[in-house]
This record gives C-alpha cells, structure tokens and sequence, in this order.
C-alpha cells in the first residue's frame, strides 16, 4: 500500500526523519480533536466509533507498532500478530476511558515510538516483519512508520467526518 484510497495519504510522501515528528505531533491533534466533539463517546453509527474510541485505538496502535519494532530487531522476518482492534474496542472499554488520560497516554506511547523510530539506521528502517493488514505482506520498519502516521491522520479524518 502506497496510497490510501480514502484519505488520500501517501506512504512515499514521509521520509524517515519525517516519521518521528509526525509521530510526536499526533497528542496535540488529538487533544484538539477530541476538545472540539460534541460528545466524545457517542457513535455516530452503531458501528462507527466514537471520537473517545477512534482515539484509544490510535493510542493503541502506537504501543504495538513499538513492540513489533522491538521485535524486528530481535528477529529476522517475524510474524506481526493482528492487534484485535474491534475486540480491544470492548475488552478495554475505550468508550468508559477518561479522555484526558488518554491523550496523556497516547502523548506518552508517540513520544516512546518516536523515539524508537529517531535511532534506526538505513539498515533497521529496511528490516522486515510480516504485517497482518491489509493481508499478511513482508513490510520493512520504514513501512511501519509511515504506516503508522496514517493511521493517525486517517483517524483524525475519522473523528473530524463523525
């Protein structure tokens, strides 16, 4: 994946020195995001998410992609195991977090894997890790950080059309 056909982001379009700062810019936006709902727990849909629950997530997805990192370079070609997005949306009951905590964690899990992102090499950014979506596919960490700075404004772009 290159491009996302929804939102319009495109992967080539963040170098690696963009990673990091796009990473560590995402609490603020998010913060701003979820001051400007109406009500952060309310769906729009039963089956869309709330802007509390979109931001969760992204929180989320910023701790696993820290792991799998972690696990790249331990490992040649892991198998990045699915983060069970949808169950974690019940299990943790992201809609009954407070927001505030929240953002500090997700503040928190961006500082940690932008971080992690700021000290890989050419030869780190181009290990490879067996992701989980859209299919299972051989992707490199770089991948990885672009990937995950689309979630975040992808979900951004979420809250903001909910």
């Amino acid at each position: 994946m290159d491009q996302c056909e929804e939102c319009g982001f495109g992967y080539p379009g963040v170098g690696a020195a963009d990673v990091p700062l796009r990473l560590r810019g995402f609490a603020q936006r998010y913060a701003g995001a979820l001051a400007a709902a109406a009500d952060v727990r309310r769906r729009p849909e039963p089956d869309v998410w709330s802007p509390l629950e979109y931001t969760c997530h992204f929180r989320d997805v910023l701790r696993w992609q820290r792991d799998r990192i972690e696990l790249a370079l331990r490992a040649d070609a892991p198998e990045f195991v699915p983060m069970g997005r949808d169950e974690l949306v019940i299990t943790a009951a992201y809609n009954r977090q407070d927001p505030a905590a929240v953002v500090d964690g997700l503040a928190a899990a961006a500082d940690l894997l932008a971080t992690a992102f700021a000290a890989l090499g050419p030869a780190e950014l181009a290990r490879v890790g067996r992701y989980p979506w859209p299919e299972p596919v051989e992707r490199t960490l770089l991948w990885l950080g672009r990937h995950t700075v689309h979630e975040g404004e992808h979900h951004l772009m979420d809250i903001a059309r909910g």
